[in-house]
This record gives structure tokens, C-alpha cells and sequence, in this order.
């Protein structure tokens, strides 16, 4: 069989995947967009409530733009931010719905497994002049087979969240009590208010997903006076446990850091670091949530806000090369392993970097960070410029990429040569505990106090996605 004839399979409608058909159309290839969802950007529509901490041109995908530009489509400013919502309305929206697009999606489709066919993970010979096989599930619960030319998956991370086991695997009980377990981000000012008004609430996570819920939840406890914040994570006290502040090229997302610290210091949230979660039980007085060698006051809800990880499971008769603790392509994992630096900005990277031994096989957007966070929209769109090249074979071209993105300003190259933070961290009494009192704020910091300039650590998905939706 002719593969150049057949389809280049985009797994996820999300801002990347989108992109991707989008970037497909205009090199003259054939896109087929499958998306389990019943609606484009569904991971983005969860944390729809949310606004961005990256403006709308940080956003937009160029490509897409001129698509959309050609339809008389009204674009934002470029210098306002949206919500998952305007998002999902104001761009993917009315990028799925464009004539040139809309025969190519297929929605309530889900991607259950990726082979050649014909072969086996085991077969060699031929191997790259076979099509891809896609076996899907199609709305009506039957399975339907696809031929690809190529696959780009661009599924993101968002609907696999990482449990609050501090050891990787879902805590003793985290299951059990899983209708008190919120993962991700909830509408605690709006949909979820009831849920958590009134509420003991432990938050369990550091990154900028769980400084805005965290953000929400004191704002929400000055309207509903018994509602209690608890925030527990498994880092210690660092000088960048708060971010970047004013030296954050995204003023936004600096601004979360330094409102957060104010909070903890008036006493509105109450912080445990170095808190690895063991685990969870229900008793009389609420639920208990444990560490190796210590509890936290009991609690009425938990949010979990301690990452995403890639489901590699429809992958598994694919020749991937993957990084074994990131879980990202292995030569894109020393870009982002937060183990080795912390920096938001990653060194420009493409197909060249994204390639795995599976010929015309590629993971984009979140998906592709693996486990890693900080991914961003911008990343994903110089990606699949990148991967589309390739496909076209122009590999000059596909190595050729251009990424700028903005500094987190925090910036350490190993955990182990980070410095010492400045300043006691906690008393002598409280360590046991795990209760920490933080670091006082830096001087300068940027105090951007309007929700308008929240964030949104998409991924990918998400990533996530500007924003983490994938």
C-alpha cells in the first residue's frame, strides 16, 4: 500500500492537535483529527473557569491564524488573557468549525491502541513502508480500524492525573475515598462553591495549579468564614517555593508567588512542607491524611494538585524511545527534567528531538513533557511546525526551530546545588510536624492583585497548555 495516499492521524483536539491539522492542511497533507471527547479542547472546557497566566498572542497558533484570518474570524487582543472558556470559544471554536477542518474531525473517537499493520512491536522487516493501524472507539461503543500515513499524538496529560502518593502509587485509601478527591483544578468560586464552602479543604501540590486553587479557596473562606485552607506539599522550604516574582517575564504567573506568600504569613493557609503522602483515612473527625511519620489535622475534602503523567498504554506496540523517569522523548528529557533545572525556558526543540525509532511517530504538546511540568501552548506549536517539516521531509527546515519563552525567574541547574534558603524556615518545635513557616517576602515583588490575571498551568492539556491541555 501507498502510505503518502492515507491520512496523518492527530490523536487529541486540543490547541496542539488542532494546531497540527492545521499546519497538515497548509503543507497539503490530509489531517484526521480524533478526539474521545464530545467537543473540541475538552481537557481545556474542565478548567474552563480559570484565566491564563499568558496572553492571547502566547496563545494563538500562527498558522491557525491565518486559517481563521481567511474566515473573517474576529481575533482577541493580543494583549488581553483568557479563560479555558474563551479559549475553547474564541479560537478552538471556530478553528474546528472551518470548512477545511470540520470533515477532518472526529469526535467521541477514542485511540484504545497504535500498531503497523500487520506487525508486532517484533517485526522488523518492512517495517517503515507499513501504515499505521489505529483501532478506535467509536461513539456507539463499536471499534473501528484507521490507516495513517503518519501519527502525531497530541492527546495531552490532563485526563491521567498523578495521585497523592508520594511514592508514585495511589496512597493507602486514596482510592476508596476517591468522591472526596478532587484532581486538577475545581471551580471553587463558581460550579464547586458548595462543595468547599464551609469546608476543611487540604490542597497537596506546588505548582501554579495549586497556588491558584489555593488563591481561590482564601477567597472563597472571606465570604464563607468556616472555611479552612490547608496546603500540604512534599518540597521543603525553598527560595523559589513561591516562583519567580518580579523577575517572572510573565507578570501573571509572578504575581500568584508573591499573593500566596502573603496569604500563608497572615495565617489564612496553613503550609506543611516536606509532607510525602502515605495515606488516607476516613474517621470520625474527617479525613486523615498521613505521612511515613506524621498526620495532618483532619479535613472535609482534598485537591490534588500534584501533576500529570502521559498514558503510554495505547503505545504499547509502538518502538519508543522514552526517558525512563521523565517518560518524555529521551533526548527532549534534559531539557525539561525538573530534577536537573527549573528554568521556563527550554532550548528550542523539534522533530529532530521529538523522533523516536518509530518512523513518522511522534508525542507533541504536554504529552510529550512526560511527567514534566511548565509546558506551554507556544511550546507546542513550534513543535508541530517542526514535526510537520519532517513529515514533508524537510528535515532542514524541521531542525531549523525558533522558540522564545519566557523566564519563570527561578532558574536552579540542580536540586543538589540549589542555595540554602535564606532565613530560618521553621522553629525547632514545628519541624516534626511538618509545619513551616515561610520565607518573608522579597522586596519589590510584583502585587498584580486582579483574578483577571490568574492562572492556568495547562497542559495539554491541557499544557497544560499556554496552558497544559495538551
Amino acid at each position: 500500500m501507498d502510505r503518502t495516499t492515507l491520512p496523518v492521524a492527530v490523536i487529541g483536539a486540543g490547541p496542539v492537535g488542532l494546531a497540527a491539522a492545521a499546519h497538515l492542511l497548509q503543507a497539503g497533507l490530509t489531517p484526521m483529527v480524533l478526539e474521545a471527547g464530545d467537543a473540541v479542547g475538552a481537557s481545556v472546557r474542565r478548567w474552563a473557569h480559570v484565566r491564563v497566566f499568558s496572553p492571547w498572542r502566547s496563545n494563538i497558533d500562527r498558522v491557525a491564524a491565518g486559517l481563521l484570518a481567511d474566515a473573517a474570524w474576529a481575533r482577541p487582543s493580543d494583549d488581553d488573557f483568557p479563560t479555558g472558556q474563551e479559549l475553547v470559544e474564541r479560537y478552538l471554536e471556530p478553528l474546528a468549525e472551518l470548512p477545511l477542518l470540520a470533515p477532518r474531525l472526529r469526535l467521541n473517537t477514542r485511540v484504545v491502541a497504535v500498531t503497523r499493520q500487520g506487525m508486532d512491536k517484533m517485526k522488523s522487516a518492512g517495517r517503515e513502508e507499513a501504515p499505521f493501524l489505529l483501532r478506535l472507539r467509536q461513539p456507539d461503543g463499536s471499534d473501528a480500524e484507521l490507516l495513517a500515513r503518519a501519527v502525531i499524538d497530541a492527546s495531552g496529560t490532563y485526563a491521567t492525573p498523578s495521585p497523592l502518593g508520594g511514592d508514585g502509587l495511589p496512597a493507602r485509601g486514596e482510592r476508596d475515598l476517591a468522591e472526596r478527591i478532587h484532581y486538577g483544578m475545581p471551580d471553587v468560586l463558581g460550579r464547586d462553591r458548595g462543595r468547599y464552602a464551609g469546608r476543611r479543604v487540604l490542597v497537596v501540590g506546588s505548582g501554579h495549579s495549586a497556588f491558584n486553587t489555593l488563591l481561590d479557596l482564601v477567597e472563597l473562606a472571606r465570604d464563607a468564614s468556616e472555611t479552612t485552607v490547608l496546603w500540604a506539599m512534599r518540597r521543603e522550604i525553598t527560595p523559589q517555593l513561591y516562583g519567580g516574582g518580579e523577575n517572572d517575564a510573565l507578570p501573571a504567573r509572578g504575581s500568584l508567588g508573591e499573593r500566596l506568600r502573603r496569604a500563608v504569613q497572615r495565617g489564612e493557609i496553613a503550609l506543611f512542607t516536606g509532607f510525602k503522602t502515605a495515606a488516607v483515612v476516613h474517621t470520625g473527625e474527617g479525613i486523615v491524611v498521613s505521612s511515613a511519620n506524621a498526620d495532618l489535622p483532619p479535613v472535609d475534602e482534598i485537591v490534588a494538585v500534584t501533576g500529570f503523567r502521559p498514558d503510554l498504554s495505547p503505545l504499547a506496540e509502538l518502538r519508543l524511545e522514552l526517558d525512563p523517569a521523565v517518560e518524555s522523548p529521551r533526548a527532549l528529557a534534559p531539557l525539561i527534567d525538573p530534577n536537573i533545572h527549573s528554568c521556563g525556558t527550554v532550548r528550542p526543540h523539534g522533530a529532530e528531538e521529538l523522533k523516536h525509532p518509530e518512523t513518522d511517530f511522534y508525542l507533541v504538546g504536554m504529552k510529550s513533557y512526560g511527567r514534566a511540568p511548565t509546558f506551554l501552548m507556544l511550546t507546542g506549536y513550534e513543535q508541530v511546525r517542526s514535526v510537520v517539516a519532517a513529515l514533508q521531509g524537510d528535515w532542514e527546515r524541521a531542525r531549523a526551530v525558533e522558540l522564545e519563552l519566557p523566564e519563570t525567574g527561578v532558574c536552579t541547574l540542580d536540586s543538589a546545588e540549589a542555595p540554602e534558603p535564606a532565613g530560618c524556615c521553621v522553629a525547632p518545635e514545628e519541624a516534626a510536624s511538618g509545619c513551616c513557616t515561610p520565607l518573608p517576602a522579597g522586596a519589590g515583588a510584583c502585587c498584580v492583585e486582579s483574578r483577571a490575571l490568574q492562572l492556568a498551568e495547562v497542559s495539554a492539556a491541557g499544557n497544560a497548555a499556554g496552558s497544559c491541555c495538551g
